[in-house]
């Protein structure tokens, strides 16, 4: 086995060419086939999970992706980084397109893309130790000897916040803020240059959500690191996020800079969600309008003709019914859906 050095010979010099795209998406599409039948299964209905998204993440940046719950957020997350190989579409990262890249090659550049998971009591082996949990990225890709590993885990602990002599302990002995500081301590093992970070914190108390933040936000600053957040919180996608991507049923709403998109939001879908996070002002609050979106979100499995949101908008027109909006930058940076912007 390869003994590389996990420390210094691991390093690489993140801030390079920070600003430039790192991650590309280009009509991205992940449906899942619905099948029936014990003997001989047929697909009856297609769920279209993610139906045609198209963004860039740049090196060093934090991305907020949010929306309703079963809008595809998660999947799309997965898709980047090949857990779910998509339908249709390219991800490209640093320019090599991943749909291409399969076994060994697939393999060698997952050690650059690293995910942290949302619950923090699923996602970690109940009979594997922390040290284990924490140095099994090390074993698969063959990094370090048996003592540089060990030393490699105690660094990361360490740099999470945990004592090292923690480290023979299992995962029932620790908070579910800790198990996170684990899950993100695994995440870093192979020192990643992009994370997915799947609502790291929406399983956690308030005050530890604040904890996992600001962490999240010093390992960036520490190493460089380029990330996806995935939240239904605003006002935590607000805090960490360079730019926010909106999506609902499958598609992208709209996508902007943060404040942009919190001070100048174009799509309906956008306005309603931020007209339900409260503001800290009463006097403000009381004079707002609180925009109430009717009806149910249909079904994946039976999307609606034209814009998917066109059954729930409140300035829906004929056109809406029947074309899919274009995907457009009405201003620098500042990409929306909608035929009525």
């Amino acid at each position: 086995m390869a003994t590389e050095a996990p420390n210094d010979a691991m390093r690489t010099t993140h801030a390079a060419g920070q600003g430039e795209v790192l991650v590309e998406v280009k009509d991205l599409k992940i449906h899942f086939p619905v099948t029936a039948g014990f003997v001989i299964s047929r697909t009856i209905a297609v769920n279209k999970a993610v139906d045609g998204i198209t963004f860039d993440i740049k090196r060093g940046e934090t991305l907020g992706l949010v929306g309703e719950s079963g809008c595809g957020k998660s999947t799309t997350g997965r898709g980047l980084l090949q857990l779910y190989k998509p339908t249709a579409g390219h991800v490209l990262f640093d320019g090599q397109n991943l749909n291409d890249l399969k076994g060994n090659a697939l393999r060698l550049m997952r050690r650059r893309m690293q995910m942290i998971f949302q619950d923090p009591y699923a996602s970690l082996n109940p009979r594997m130790s922390v040290r284990d949990i924490v140095g099994e990225p090390l074993i698969i890709h063959g990094i370090g000897s048996t003592a540089q590993r060990r030393e490699r885990v105690a660094e990361l602990m360490r740099i999470v916040g945990l004592n090292p002599f923690y480290a023979t302990r299992f995962p029932h002995e620790f908070s579910g803020g800790q198990r996170q500081r684990i899950g993100v301590a695994r995440a870093l093992a192979v020192d990643p240059d992009f994370i997915v970070a799947d609502e790291p914190v929406s399983a956690l108390d308030v005050s530890i959500q604040a904890q996992v933040i600001n962490l999240l936000e010093e390992l960036q600053e520490q190493f460089g690191l380029t990330f996806l957040f995935i939240a239904h919180d605003l006002a935590v996608v607000r805090h960490i996020s360079d730019r926010v991507g909106v999506m609902y049923l499958g598609k992208m709403m709209e996508l902007a800079d943060r404040n942009e998109i919190y001070e100048n939001p174009l799509h309906p879908y956008t306005k309603a969600l931020l007209s339900a996070v409260p503001i800290p002002d009463p006097v403000l609050e009381r004079k707002r309008e609180r925009i109430i979106l009717t009806g149910d979100v249909p079904s994946s499995l039976r999307p609606p003709r034209g814009c998917v949101f066109h059954t729930r908008c409140p300035i829906a027109i004929d056109e809406c019914r029947q074309e899919v909006p274009e995907w457009r930058e009405i201003s620098p940076n500042h990409w929306v859906a909608c035929h009525r912007v």
